[in-house]
């Protein structure tokens, strides 16, 4: 099959894209959010098509992400997602605004499959008339690689400035009073002004390679999820996948991933903090829930269950359309 679909999420795409279709990503000169391509990605089933040759490119199925890409794709492909082509919307995201009452962007169509990628987000977005299912995340297996050598904790977080309370920033006082806290990810410029952290309490180690960032954060002791709003973050899974223990803000999907003897989830600030002190004076103990995290992960979170489940859908969507 061929699959439309744009560079959204990377490490999602890394898991998706391992499936055996051919996957075409979208380019513009500019590359900018609706034209990114591969963006340097090593997807060997993924192929770059400049925006302008969509509509002569064999398309089988589109592959949607945004609300926005409902009108794009049609622009690009001179066909309509859903009606003229099949089409699978991924919700990658929590719901905003008035929660309980956020009504999803297909929610008035039922032409369209709607894919949420935890329970969470689906019980809590107003899916409609939208056929809604769960796929759950699939992770590429970067392997066992747990040292623990550095008594500090890791956190993997994009724009924690700007995105405050969303991401957990204003929490990383009371984890660096347990332990030293090295952070992972992108837009981290101004953190330790704005949290009141200095080294050693606090670095920033700024956005790394995946391959790079696995063996990174494998190296400390504990690796810590902030966040308090997200589907369920993958680099909570890609953690428990290197065998790190995890401690964990126990808000949307985190309870339904960690078991109890991978690490620690719970909505009380000191207890998770006393759970990271003792996990960073305690290597064995870290390096045993660790072993626990990663045969969890693997078991419910692997790259060839995913890929299964995502065929399945693909080809009773294609189906439904007399592809």
């Amino acid at each position: 099959m061929r699959i439309l679909l744009w560079h959204v999420h990377g490490s999602w795409t890394t898991s998706f894209v391992q499936g055996r279709h051919t996957y075409l990503l979208p380019t513009l000169p500019e590359g900018g959010p609706w034209g990114l391509g591969r963006a340097g990605r090593d997807w060997p089933a993924a192929e770059e098509v400049p925006a302008e040759r969509l509509r002569d490119t064999d398309v089988d199925l589109v592959l949607l992400q945004r609300p926005e890409e409902l009108d794009l794709a049609e622009k690009w492909l001179g066909r309509k997602p859903g009606t003229d082509v099949p089409a699978v919307y991924v919700e990658h995201n929590t719901p905003r605004g008035d929660v309980p009452n956020t009504r999803h962007a297909l929610a008035d169509r039922s032409d369209i499959p709607l894919v949420h990628v935890t329970h969470f987000n689906k019980l809590f977005w107003d899916n409609g008339r939208a056929p809604a299912t769960v796929i759950e995340h699939g992770i590429v297996d970067p392997g066992y690689r747990y040292t623990g050598e550095l008594a500090r904790a890791a956190v993997v977080t994009n724009e924690p400035v700007r995105r405050w309370r969303v991401t957990g920033t204003d929490l990383l006082p009371a984890f660096a009073e347990a332990a030293p806290l090295d952070v992972f990810g992108m837009g981290l410029d101004g953190l330790g002004e704005r949290v009141g952290l200095a080294p050693p309490r606090l670095a920033t180690v700024g956005d790394l390679g995946q391959e790079r960032l696995h063996t990174e954060i494998a190296r400390r002791r504990v690796y810590v999820h902030t966040t308090r709003w997200t589907s369920l973050g993958l680099s909570l899974l890609e953690a428990m996948h290197l065998g790190m223990p995890v401690v964990a803000v126990s808000s949307t999907e985190a309870p339904a991933a960690v078991p109890s003897d991978a690490g620690v989830v719970s909505a009380d600030i000191a207890v998770l903090a006393d759970a990271v002190r003792e996990l960073v004076a305690d290597p064995a103990m870290a390096a045993e829930l660790g072993r626990h995290g990663r045969k969890h992960a693997l078991d419910n979170f692997n790259l060839s269950t995913f890929l299964r489940s995502w065929d399945v859908l693909l080809t009773e969507s294609r189906n439904d359309e007399g592809g």
